[in-house]
C-alpha cells in the first residue's frame, strides 16, 4: 500500500507539472513560440512520469524496478523536449 503522504506529494507535483505545461501552451498560443511548446509538452511528460510508478507498480503489478524504469524514461523524455527548447536560437531552429 502506498502511503497517504506520498500520493499527495505526487498529486501536487502532477498539478504544478500541469499548471506549468498549461501557462507554457498558453504562451506558445500567443507567441507562436515553437519552444515553448516544446515546454508544455516536455513538462506534461514530467507530470505524469511523477506519478505513473505508483500506478504501475500497484495497478499494472508489475516489480518495482519495471515502475521506476518506466517513470526514468516518462520524465527523461520530458528533460529531452525542454532541453530541445532551451537549445533553439532565435528562429526556432535547434542548434
Amino acid at each position: 500500500m502506498i502511503s497517504p503522504s506520498i500520493v499527495v506529494v505526487k498529486l501536487i507535483t502532477l498539478f504544478l507539472s500541469l499548471l506549468v505545461a498549461y501557462l507554457a501552451f498558453y504562451a506558445y498560443k500567443r507567441s507562436e513560440s515553437h519552444p515553448m511548446l516544446y515546454v508544455s509538452v516536455g513538462f506534461v511528460f514530467i507530470g505524469v512520469g511523477a506519478i505513473c510508478e505508483g500506478l504501475v507498480y500497484s495497478v499494472l503489478g508489475t516489480s518495482l524496478f519495471s515502475a521506476a524504469l518506466i517513470q526514468a524514461v516518462l520524465v527523461s523524455f520530458g528533460m529531452v523536449l525542454i532541453l530541445r527548447s532551451v537549445m533553439s536560437n532565435s528562429n526556432n531552429e535547434a542548434i
